[in-house]
């Protein structure tokens, strides 16, 4: 028994070097492996890490191994997270401000380890605090699953609206009354998740921030038939019109100064048509909402842009 304990524990740590020191293009030879166990207490020898190797490939664990003349080296291959994705990643949960502060925390935690050991100290040492905008629903991940089960179930969903006093108090909508919207999809936009619904009251879309909903259910009641036509047409209508919501869309054309095309990209996308009308002056047809928020987004401009009905 004490053997087979003894076994593991030298496997386990073997796997653990290759982890969290290997990929495709940095492998350990045997003599770099047998060193590393040494200096863990552990013994090892050329005659028993094949073996080892042969021992954690059969349970699962993908390691490879590169020959360099009669020099065997080793190293894992598989398909977790590299330390630049999970940078990524960690760095989008810190920019979301729907997701709270000690919620971010949570999350960065996990995904630090998926990293292996020295991987997830390297990450959580290398994080930056950019957002201070983040709010304040502990409530998020389960309101997101709800949704979530909806939307696949085809069923609508109810819940409470609110919004935030000075006094960072919740104030409902509609004097508490529920909201009963048949769900889209979800989607991140402007550093804020929202979910789409189909309105069969209002007949039209609307979009409820996820932060600001609050006791959300699903209800027996079958979600609308127009709330699936929505979600197939959404990937090309957020690209587009997305932040500008609550207001009626429509196609307009923005005839504005070269100056500001970065922005204008920025807003629609990179794959919209422009074209030239002048040395100064370029144009492209987009959808929009036609809303406050749009107004403001133009205002920011001023003369450098107009906008035509098309």
């Amino acid at each position: 028994m004490a053997n087979t304990k003894k076994s593991k524990v030298k496997l386990i740590k073997l796997y653990e070097i290759l982890r969290t020191e290997t990929d495709a293009d940095h492998a350990l030879t045997t003599y770099d492996l047998i060193e590393r166990m040494d200096k863990l207490g552990i013994v090892c020898d050329r005659r028993t890490l094949s073996s080892d190797i042969d021992d954690l490939n059969s349970v699962g664990l993908h390691i490879k191994v590169k020959r360099d003349g009669h020099k065997k080296a080793y190293y894992v291959d598989d398909n977790t997270f590299t330390v630049p994705e999970l940078k990524i990643l960690i760095d989008a949960v810190q920019a979301a401000s729907f997701i709270p502060e000690d919620m971010s925390q949570e999350l960065i935690e996990k995904l630090s380890a998926l990293g292996g050991t020295h991987r997830a100290e390297v990450l959580k040492g290398n994080q930056i605090a950019f957002n201070t905008r983040k709010h304040s629903n502990k409530d998020i991940l389960r309101i997101v699953n709800v949704i979530n089960k909806a939307i696949i179930d085809h069923k609508k969903i109810s819940f409470r609206y609110f919004d935030l006093n000075e006094n960072k108090e919740k104030v409902f909508r509609k004097n508490k009354r529920r909201y009963k919207e048949s769900p889209a999809a979800l989607v991140f936009s402007n550093d804020n998740y929202y979910v789409v619904c189909y309105s069969s009251k209002h007949k039209k879309q609307l979009n409820y921030r996820i932060d600001r909903m609050d006791s959300t259910w699903i209800e027996e009641e079958p979600s609308a038939p127009e709330a699936a036509i929505l979600a197939d047409n959404l990937k090309e209508y957020t690209k587009q019109a997305f932040r500008m919501f609550s207001g009626e869309p429509e196609k307009v054309t923005l005839q504005f100064n070269r100056s500001i095309l970065s922005q204008i990209y920025d807003q629609f996308g990179e794959d919209i048509e422009v074209v030239a009308v002048s040395d100064d002056k370029l144009e492209t047809t987009v959808m929009i909402q036609a809303s406050p928020t749009f107004q403001g987004w133009l205002a920011q401009f001023g003369d450098n842009i107009l906008v035509y009905n098309s």
